[in-house]
């Protein structure tokens, strides 16, 4: 396979430039020997890892140990900011190098969605804006009635569509922080990604809303590779099928263990990632 460039499925010419969301299936990831620089300081080192497709990994560890330096170097996400850090190494996505020299870090972004830690809705844009941001962002060309049916189909993939299907012309500040969260995701499936990073989803929701994010994950992986940031002990173990759990003592970030969620919780094999497990310390 072609290692160089990323590459779009062909669009429906059809749909003026842009077709109705089909999922196609979540795609492997492969992350080799990546670090990434602060100027010159090392914060994540030497990081390996093999994502499964249409399965949720999980990232655990302390504060301060790269989780979401991680992921955000996932999909370039990080070069959007000032004082992005520094990558080297590769991260494939089906066999592909997303830092590939020829690689548009703009649809890296499409592929590689992102949903973040606080409810992020356009205030000023109404349910229906919002989902479709995305794709205007892509520019990309809808008639009135293609929006409707992403519009209507993300929804209903995040789980959300009973809840608003009656006013999409409010704001989407105007819902609940879950139903914003849920909001969020569904503005991420439009743009039809292969894989969905989420940085500590749930950090900012009620039980309720949790639960109803942590069901909405066990649905979307069926159409996604879902990789998530948490703190949250039980929600790894609940939500999960792997685990990765991330260290940082006396120098940079790294990986100190990572399989099968049951295998991490129950038999680790690393006496650290025991220790982190059972609250002995983080």
């Amino acid at each position: 396979m072609d290692n160089t460039q990323i590459k779009e499925a062909p669009q429906d010419a059809s749909a003026e430039g842009y077709n109705t969301p089909v999922a196609t299936g979540g795609k492997s990831m492969e992350i080799r020997n990546l670090k990434a620089y602060y100027g010159s300081y090392l914060a994540i080192s030497d990081v390996n890892m093999e994502i499964q497709p249409n399965k949720v990994t999980a990232l655990i560890g302390p504060s301060g140990c790269g989780k979401s330096t991680l992921i955000r170097c996932l999909n370039r996400m990080h070069e959007v900011t000032p004082g992005a850090p520094r990558v080297e190494g590769e991260v494939l996505l089906d066999g592909q190098n997303i830092y590939a020299p020829s690689a548009d870090p703009v649809k890296v972004r499409r592929l590689i969605g992102m949903v973040f830690q606080k409810p992020n809705p356009f205030p000023t844009m109404s349910i229906s804006e919002n989902v479709l941001a995305g794709i205007k962002l892509n520019s990309g060309r809808l008639n009135h009635a293609q929006a409707a049916e992403i519009v209507e189909q993300s929804l209903h993939r995040a789980a959300l569509w009973d809840e608003v299907k009656d006013k999409l012309g409010k704001s989407g500040a105007s819902l609940s922080g879950g139903q914003q969260q849920r909001l969020c995701i569904a503005r991420t499936i439009a743009v039809n990604p292969e894989v969905i990073l989420m940085d500590e989803p749930c950090s900012a929701l009620d039980p309720i809303a949790t639960l109803k994010i942590e069901e909405l994950i066990e649905e979307l992986k069926a159409q996604y590779t879902i990789i998530i940031v948490t703190h949250n002990m039980q929600q790894a173990s609940r939500a999960s099928d792997f685990t990765a759990f991330m260290l940082a003592q006396d120098g940079p970030g790294h990986l100190v263990e990572f399989g099968p969620t049951q295998q991490i919780f129950t038999r680790p094999t690393q006496k650290r990632t025991e220790d982190y497990i059972t609250g002995r310390f983080g």
